[in-house]
């Protein structure tokens, strides 16, 4: 049986002049080697390292539509998204599908945000696209074989950009759809931005199956906040790679969010290249009914002198599955390196699983690092003793996993986002888990009650 990639390959062999077509010159350059990469390989299976839990060749091998004319897509701004988009003030940008906007707003400074076949900007694109999301990698390489556009973010050196960068992700269509989002963000020298990033799907009803691969190139003494919220369908399937490089100095904030979603894969990998830069590294994941999320990161300690802290804490329900694979790899000679990794998670029911798996590797000495997980339930002492004083089961889970969530809230560095965020999260606990009458907690309390 041929492997899920084959069918995108026979398409780009069938209608690779119109793909290029629509594309640019910088776009089409990669695709030989992309091809190259992918010819006889088969998307990761649960079993492969590193993919204990998730299937991508299952979750490739639908038969999906793709936009290869780049048919112009449309969505309804105006429709409230069900995750209340912060109130913030941003510089706000739409993608359509994977359709990106042409014209570019003017920014202070001479910001760049715009399509990456722009060709006013084509030399800076052309320097940068494909060099840290490597080709090898059959995610990034079937992404690179068909994606036709993009969005460049270039914040010029010793710029900083008072207002967040805002990208709303918006999936619609009428029949099965397959996305292919690209996008590439420069901060250079001892610039400073922060940029949000919203993924919305609008067609609950439509599957879809969206890719996506970021790279992410941050100049010496640069300060640059990524904040990547998802609030999807249940019949959408994410594939996000993400690719970090950090110069000397630098600092970067990592912070990826799921309030909602079908099946989720994220990558994340961080390479610290300069000395004295500092890394932090977050994720919040909410899963119920039968969502999946499994998120997957890489921080490489390269140099030394540097500190990395990651986060990442997962609430499941129901029969709600989640995955966690977090390595930090310290070089041989990177002394005086800083590198903490947590993974922390809950059970709110006893058919939720999650799969956790940190890893730690260290080549060189004088260092301070760890790492850990932990997998539990609610407390019930907890529940019973605020349950005791008034408050109600489902008041009294909402509460917990509020306050479980809240250093992931903590570490947003936009006082708007991050309050908006305690709102969101506090929605999503009381409004779409699992009614506590259904639950086992619940019955858990109701009994402990009657004994006492």
């Amino acid at each position: 049986m041929s492997s899920s990639i084959q069918q995108y390959i026979d398409i780009y062999k069938q209608f690779g002049a119109r793909i290029d077509t629509a594309s640019s010159p910088v776009f089409n350059a990669l695709r030989p080697a992309a091809l190259a990469a992918l010819e006889g390989r088969r998307m990761p299976v649960k079993g492969d390292e590193n993919y204990e839990v998730s299937d991508l060749e299952a979750i490739y091998a639908p038969d999906y539509g793709i936009n290869i004319d780049r048919l112009a897509a449309t969505a309804d701004t105006d429709e409230p998204f069900r995750c209340d988009v912060p109130n913030l003030s941003t510089s706000l940008y739409y993608v359509f599908n994977d359709t990106y906007p042409h014209a570019q707003q003017k920014l202070p400074g001479g910001v760049v945000v715009t399509s990456m076949n722009d060709a006013t900007y084509h030399e800076i694109v052309s320097r940068h696209y494909g060099t840290i999301a490597p080709a090898d990698n059959p995610q990034v390489a079937l992404n690179t074989l068909l994606a036709q556009d993009g969005m460049l973010v270039y914040i010029p050196a010793g710029v900083v950009v008072e207002r967040p960068i805002q990208l709303v992700n918006l999936l619609r269509a009428n029949s099965p759809l397959m996305t292919n989002r690209r996008m590439l963000i420069i901060v250079e020298t001892g610039a400073q931005a922060k940029m949000l990033v919203c993924d919305h799907t609008q067609s609950a009803d439509t599957d879809f199956l969206n890719t996506q691969v970021v790279e992410i190139i941050v100049g010496e003494n640069a300060t640059f906040d990524y904040y990547d919220l998802e609030e999807a369908s249940e019949r959408t399937h994410r594939v996000s790679s993400l690719w970090v490089r950090q110069a000397a100095g630098s600092n970067v904030l990592v912070n990826g969010i799921t309030l909602m979603n079908g099946t989720t894969r994220n990558d994340y990998h961080i390479d610290i290249d300069g000395q004295h830069a500092e890394t932090s590294l977050l994720g919040m994941a909410i899963a119920n009914n039968t969502q999946h999320i499994d998120n997957h990161t890489y921080i490489g300690h390269n140099v030394g002198y540097c500190h990395s802290n990651e986060l990442f804490k997962y609430v499941l329900d129901d029969d709600a599955t989640g995955a966690f694979t977090g390595k930090i790899l310290v070089a041989a000679g990177s002394p005086r390196t800083e590198a903490y990794q947590s993974n922390r998670n809950i059970c709110a029911s006893s058919r939720a699983k999650m799969y956790t798996k940190p890893q730690l590797e260290i080549y060189t000495d004088d260092v301070k690092c760890g790492h850990g997980a932990t997998v539990g339930q609610l407390d019930q002492d907890a529940m019973f003793y605020m349950q005791t004083r008034g408050i109600s089961c489902q008041e009294a889970r909402t509460l917990l996993m509020q306050a479980f969530m809240s250093d992931i809230i903590d570490g947003v560095r936009l006082e708007a986002l991050r309050d908006r965020l305690r709102h969101l999260v506090e929605k999503r606990f009381a409004g779409t888990l699992a009614q506590c009458r259904n639950c086992t907690a619940s019955q858990s309390c109701h009994t402990r009650i009657k004994k006492k």
